[in-house]
């Protein structure tokens, strides 16, 4: 994937699909994520020594396939170190959880488990008044072996000297796969289009 400021702006082409985190937060007023916003949260969670990786839209959109998008789905490494770093770097862009739920309640691995169990959570939805553009959602669990994804992820320079990670192509079509809904499956159709029988190697 290229790394101009052209494509870059490509990853954000975004806005409105309905989130998957509960109810929604008001409507972004612009209609697209905001380069400077992406760019702001990248840097934060590097400069905090978060090892995380884009998935959802907005990797679909830096795998060629441009289309709408609310949020920013994350997936973070979820040791309790490293969550605590997250909350505490997203907080400085003035983003807080949607629910209540601490930085010491998140890093449990227990109390995650019986919000996936109790009540089918998926992610953690972030919101910031200061980013309204490009609220995030914080998966909830590692849906994959997160250091070989890690390893493997499109490293992408967001703005110079800001580095941040994509989930590969194969692993962003079996988390659609396994999601199943409409979008999920139309994104798989695309994607698949565009990189033929690269797509699931």
């Amino acid at each position: 994937m290229a790394g101009s400021s052209d494509d870059r702006h490509n990853v954000l082409a975004c806005a409105s699909l309905p989130g998957r985190g509960g109810a929604r937060q008001p409507e972004p007023e612009s209609g697209k994520m905001k380069l400077a916003s992406l760019e702001a949260i990248a840097k934060a969670l590097h400069d905090a020594n978060v090892p995380y990786l884009i998935a959802g839209g907005v990797a679909v959109n830096a795998h060629g396939y441009g289309r709408l998008t609310q949020d920013l789905d994350l997936v973070i490494r979820l040791a309790p170190d490293v969550v605590n770093r997250a909350f505490a770097a997203l907080a400085g862009l003035g983003y807080a959880p949607r629910i209540p739920v601490t930085a010491e309640g998140f890093g449990d691995p227990e109390q995650r488990r019986r919000w996936m169990e109790e009540k089918g959570m998926l992610v953690l939805p972030f919101y910031s008044d200061r980013h309204r553009e490009t609220p995030i959602d914080l998966f909830v669990n590692e849906p994959f072996d997160f250091d070989e994804e890690y390893r493997h992820a499109v490293r992408e320079e967001i703005a110079p000297g800001i580095p941040a990670r994509i989930l590969r192509l194969s692993t962003l079509l079996k988390l659609k796969q396994d999601a199943g809904r409409p979008q999920d499956l139309a994104d798989i159709d695309e994607l698949r289009r565009l990189h033929g029988g690269d797509a699931d190697a």
